[in-house]
C-alpha cells in the first residue's frame, strides 16, 4: 500500500527532472529551468517535513503522562 511519504519520495526526482526537462523543452534555458525544478522539489520536501509532519504513534504513547493514582 502506497503511503503519503512513498509518493513524496517519488515526486522529488519527478519534479526536479520532469519540470526542468519540460521547461527546457518549451524554450527556457537549462540554467533557468533547473532552479525552478529544484524549488518545486524543495517545496514538496518542505510540505512533507513541516506541514504534514511524520508522526510515530509509539513515540506519542511514550511521551504521554501516566495517570495519577489517588491512593
Amino acid at each position: 500500500m502506497t503511503g503519503y511519504y512513498d509518493i513524496v519520495l517519488g515526486l522529488i526526482p519527478v519534479a526536479l527532472l520532469g519540470i526542468s526537462a519540460a521547461l527546457t523543452f518549451v524554450g527556457l534555458s537549462l540554467t533557468a529551468a533547473i532552479p525552478v525544478g529544484a524549488f518545486v522539489a524543495m517545496a514538496i520536501i518542505g510540505h512533507a517535513m513541516f506541514v504534514n509532519t511524520p508522526a510515530d504513534t509509539a513515540d506519542d504513547a511514550r511521551s504521554a503522562k501516566p495517570p495519577i493514582n489517588a491512593d
